[in-house]
């Protein structure tokens, strides 16, 4: 049987921690703030993890990281606008080093997608699409059980397509679409407009108000017809991006995490929109919600580690 592996999820406010068997059982481990500016504390943080787990490990078990931002394999680092901490360092060696284990990492969004390629041993897809509906907007990509991590680490990027058009008709209106800045630099990316927040910027650009993303979804289900109108953009502009990446890569699933994602009718609604728009007849769902809500990020890390055991 493969050694345990002890696996850590890293993002912007905690460390998350559990050990995956050999079996493809988790055993989590809690979690930590995360000290996103301080190097020295973040490694001491998984080293006090790693000593708690340390009667389930092996003494050469090794250590998976998913991690916020964007992982390039080739030269180690990993741009995280939210964790200063990691900027010029060679996350993974570094943390070999200090911890004086195997050490592997890779993108949250990509570990949550191999998770879910894993799911079901017996109906796991070739090309599979994750896409995280989030505050923002990401996914990954996994293809015959490998991540693809692309040139720079950047492969599932698909927020940072630009939405396709700016006027859309509804019930007889022409709403009109800003093309807002994006945190990358670029104008217009579907970032800005698909996540939750870009939802709750559709509603208060729309109706002149605000509201959270969860009273908009409350509102939507109880038959508004403000939220409707909201929401049936929203998943136009979604669908529309979607469709050219479902178009170009041919995935043979497509798995959704991410706060939007745990609503079963609006992904149900974005499954219907993006069906109408691709080239390949679809005769049910290509959409499916996640299995890993939670935990996608620590399974896919102990996945991804099972060649080092």
């Amino acid at each position: 049987m493969n050694k345990a592996v002890m696996c850590f999820d890293v993002g912007g406010s905690f460390i998350k921690s559990a050990v995956y068997h050999g079996d493809n059982s988790l055993t989590e481990m809690g979690k930590v703030p995360m000290p996103a500016e301080d190097w020295p504390a973040f490694c001491q943080a998984l080293q006090q993890l790693l000593n708690a787990a340390a009667p389930q490990l092996a003494d050469d078990s090794p250590v998976a990281v998913s991690a916020a931002g964007v992982v390039d394999p080739r030269t180690d680092t990993i741009l995280a606008g939210n964790i200063p901490a990691f900027r010029g360092r060679t996350v993974a060696r570094e943390l070999s080093v200090f911890l004086q284990r195997q050490v592997v990492i890779a993108n949250d969004a990509d570990c949550f997608t191999l998770a879910e390629a894993s799911a079901d041993a017996g109906d796991s897809p070739s090309i599979l699409l994750g896409i995280i509906l989030g505050s923002g907007v990401g996914g990954g990509l996994v293809i015959n059980q490998q991540i693809i991590s692309g040139a720079g680490g950047l492969t599932g990027e698909w927020g940072h397509g630009p939405i396709t058009r700016t006027e859309f008709d509804y019930q007889g209106q022409t709403l009109h679409l800003p093309r807002l800045r994006c945190g990358c630099g670029q104008y217009g990316c579907l970032d800005t407009l698909g996540g939750a927040r870009g939802l709750e910027r559709l509603y208060l650009h729309l109706l002149g108000r605000s509201a959270d993303s969860r009273t908009i979804i409350e509102q939507w289900q109880n038959h508004s017809a403000d939220a409707l109108k909201v929401v049936t953009l929203w998943s136009q502009l979604v669908s529309e991006v979607l469709a050219v990446v479902v178009n170009t890569l041919g995935p043979d699933r497509i798995v959704a995490g991410g706060g939007l994602a745990s609503v079963p009718e609006l992904m149900s609604l974005l499954d219907e929109e993006l069906r109408s728009r691709i080239l390949r007849p679809c005769h049910g769902p290509l959409i499916t919600r996640a299995r890993y809500q939670q935990q996608g990020g620590l399974v896919g890390a102990g996945r991804l580690a099972r060649g080092l055991t």
